[in-house]
């Protein structure tokens, strides 16, 4: 009786982690099709108007001007999607937290140039070398990065740091914008949620999952003043805490 139980509780749980795994795919593809309809109808459109013979050479070139850029949107919407779905293990090498922030740093300085802030970095003296996937946390703290500039009024300032607390490291980006509303907080890593009028709503449920793939958490809070501050913790001995690779270890 016990191992009859025990296989019923089994085959119950099975089941319902099936339900769980269709319900997001199900909640994932509702949210793809509703993204995706409004680059589409701009470039039925500005088609329709390209097919009317009265139309003016320069609204017909404003035509070809739209279709590209929505064009351009969705194939960075199906991008972000499939980054998403599918995202690749990461790999396991040195990283230097200093190093890293130094090169968002000059990675973002072309958006700087575009908007007058201060962008800083504070970086802890003497900080260990991670055990993690480079590539992939630049694009995390790129991300990031990117964002605090645009929620930042002229002449705010975008704080970067770097430090240890106990046995994690921790990474941040600090702005001083309006900050997202308290009840909107718990959701910004949900998929295709967005508080921006062009955002895909994907690139902070990315930017989450692959920080949990290496077995760290992304955290977002309100700054007691204004703005709002991303923290990304990773463990500094990352054996112990590195999780698969799947769509279901992530969050959403």
């Amino acid at each position: 009786q016990l191992s009859a139980a025990h296989r019923e509780l089994q085959d119950n749980f099975d089941g319902m982690q099936r339900a769980e795994r269709l319900s997001a795919l199900g909640q994932l593809s509702a949210g793809l099709a509703h993204e995706i309809r409004n680059p589409l109808a701009a470039i039925s459109g500005a088609a329709g108007i390209l097919q009317r013979d009265a139309a003016t050479p320069e609204r017909r070139q404003e035509c070809v001007r739209i279709i590209a850029k929505e064009a351009q949107r969705l194939d960075g919407l199906l991008t972000r999607f499939l980054d998403f779905a599918r995202p690749r293990p990461p790999r396991r090498e040195p990283v230097a937290p200093g190093s890293l922030i130094e090169a968002v740093r000059a990675l973002t300085s072309h958006a700087i140039h575009r908007k007058p802030i201060r962008l800083e970095v504070d970086i802890q003296p003497g900080l260990p070398a991670l055990t993690g996937d480079r590539e992939q946390l630049e694009q995390v703290l790129l991300n990031l990065t990117i964002n605090a500039i645009h929620a930042s009024p002229e002449d705010g300032l975008v704080l970067l740091s770097a430090r240890t607390e106990g046995t994690e490291l921790v990474l941040s980006v600090q702005d001083e914008g309006h900050g997202v509303p308290s009840e909107h907080v718990g959701r910004l890593f949900d998929p295709f949620f967005t508080t921006k009028e062009e955002g895909t709503g994907l690139g902070l449920p990315v930017a989450h999952q692959i920080v949990t793939q290496l077995g760290g958490a992304l955290a977002a809070t309100r700054n007691p003043e204004r703005g709002m501050t991303f923290a990304i913790r990773l463990p500094l001995d990352p054996q112990r805490h590195v999780q698969p690779s799947t769509p279901d270890s992530s969050r959403g």
